[in-house]
């Protein structure tokens, strides 16, 4: 397989499909997998990253039984356990997101979805901030219905956040609760009222390379135009604490696959890169075009400035999009 001439075809109008033989991907030759993402990633995507930052609005006793996630009520974690925060602090923070030029803000929830009470509230903080901030809103809340999406629309929100975690065959590996169907039915709900859908997953968990090529494939069959990549970090408490942690190779090898297989998307570095040295500055030379930022846990405790300062010096454009 040339690689570089795959990337050559993917720009002039190549698509990859489940009908390919897509195994090279696991190794290809690094640095030219590197550098043919690159280029796909410059003529899509151009210089400009996206940035976000998310708000834990409420933390802890998730009915979900996710094998990776601190905040299932089936393990047992040193998470924060509290219920959704109050309005001013959640408005708060997305200004002071807007103030550190950051393109979108997100309130994340635990949980299946929310209460009828907490949606109201949900809905008017969203409201509020489409009011009083430029800052381009996001939210990731679990399932719900078509109407519910419209109604988050309505109240400003542009993007729905809804990873499919890994791929359809793995999927019961990771999770029973709910099914990797009522994960692709929710995300066609938010599309089919206009809003776009950020999803990806989780590399790291036990699955085979067949599975992360398996879901970029998906990615790509639903329409995804931002798909962040994260990477375990096994935390204690899960069934997962003892999971051999991946390279820093194995992460960007990855990276460069989901470029490929979807050229179009916004591939969003996001949990897991203290695995990475420079917090992951190197992905942004094999594909990534956007990040998740801020100083959360799951990003090493980079800061907004800290990353903005890092891909300046990479030559990419961190101006937000509203601005």
């Amino acid at each position: 397989m040339n690689i570089l001439q795959l990337a050559a075809d993917i720009i002039d109008g190549k698509r990859l499909t489940k009908e390919d033989d897509l195994s090279f991907f696991k190794d290809a030759d690094l640095d030219d997998l590197k550098k043919g993402a690159d280029q796909i990633r410059e003529h899509f995507c151009g210089d400009k990253v996206d940035l976000c930052t998310i708000i834990s609005g409420r933390s802890g006793k998730c009915s979900e039984n996710c094998k990776f996630c601190a905040q299932s009520a089936h393990h047992h974690t040193s998470c924060d356990v509290y219920d959704l925060l109050d309005e001013d602090t959640i408005v708060n923070a997305a200004r002071a997101n807007q103030e550190e030029g950051v393109d979108r803000f997100a309130i994340v929830n635990s949980g299946k979805g929310p209460t009828p009470e907490e949606f109201e509230k949900i809905i008017h903080i969203y409201e509020r901030m489409r009011d009083e901030l430029k800052i381009n809103l996001c939210t990731s809340l679990g399932f719900m219905t078509t109407e519910q999406f419209q109604r988050l629309k309505d109240a400003g929100v542009t993007g729905i956040h809804n990873n499919i975690e890994t791929s359809k065959e793995y999927f019961d590996k990771i999770c029973t609760t709910h099914s990797f169907q009522d994960k692709i039915e929710n995300i066609k709900r938010a599309q089919s009222v206009g809003l776009s859908v950020c999803s990806g997953g989780i590399i790291g968990m036990g699955e085979t390379f067949e599975d992360r090529i398996s879901m970029a494939l998906t990615l790509g069959e639903l329409g995804i135009k931002s798909i962040p990549v994260n990477s375990l970090m096994p935390i204690p408490g899960t069934p997962l604490e003892n999971q051999t942690r991946l390279t820093e190779d194995e992460i960007i090898r990855t990276i460069t696959m989901f470029r490929f297989i979807n050229p179009e998307a916004d591939i969003r570095l996001a949990g897991g890169r203290a695995l990475m040295a420079n917090d992951g500055k190197e992905t942004f030379s094999a594909g990534a075009s956007a990040s998740i930022t801020g100083n959360m846990l799951t990003t090493s405790g980079s800061t907004i400035a800290s990353d903005k300062e890092m891909l300046t010096e990479l030559g990419r454009d961190v101006t937000p999009c509203w601005a």
